[in-house]
């Protein structure tokens, strides 16, 4: 089974290439985006305080989180090539819970790094808020956001880096450039 953890910065392009990987690799994805984003339109209380925090560019509390991926996890199919985790973990507390929950799994993952230049992060996000309308892809939002990414998200580079498990990836480039690189990395693992 092959497990990738899909990191970045906002905008880094982690839900297109997610696409890409998914389309090739036959892998499930699990945006944690995706997945708040859907709690949040639910309307239910967990939502009304996940859009508190989202809203103003914080982070989902760990507990939150990982009752999400452990459901997730769970609920796998037992033929299931593996999994894309786009946006998780977020902080090395979070890649230490992920390591011992793929475990109880018998799971391992790798971590692909999007690495993409800040002013072209903050172009494509205030490009992509011009089409989807998201209210956290505005100028102050998205410096913050890049600002937590680099305090708290950043780290686990290091922690995957440490564990043999951290493949970066130059997401300056070309969709369809980085997509090569990425393939490149997946093939290799899956050989």
């Amino acid at each position: 089974m092959l497990n990738i953890i899909l990191c970045g910065a906002p905008g880094s392009g982690k839900g297109t290439q997610s696409g890409f990987i998914t389309e090739k690799y036959g892998l499930q994805h699990l945006s944690t985006g995706d997945v708040l984003r859907a709690e949040i339109a639910s309307g239910s209380e967990l939502g009304k305080k996940i859009d508190a925090l989202i809203s103003q560019g914080n982070l989902v509390p760990d507990e939150m989180m990982y009752g999400v991926i452990e459901n997730y996890l769970s609920s796998l199919p037992k033929d299931s090539k593996g999994v894309i985790l786009d946006g998780y973990p977020r902080t090395v507390s979070q890649a230490e819970s992920l390591t011992e929950l793929l475990k109880k799994y018998q799971m391992d993952a790798i971590m692909i790094d999007l690495l993409v230049d800040e002013q072209l992060l903050i172009q494509r996000l205030i490009e992509r808020g011009k089409v989807s309308g998201r209210a956290d892809d505005n100028l102050n939002t998205i410096r913050h956001r890049i600002a937590v990414y680099h305090n708290q998200t950043e780290p686990i580079a290091l922690y995957y880096l440490h564990h043999g498990n951290y493949c970066p990836v130059n997401g300056n480039h070309a969709v369809e450039d980085v997509f090569l690189q990425i393939e490149r990395i997946l093939d290799s693992h899956i050989k």
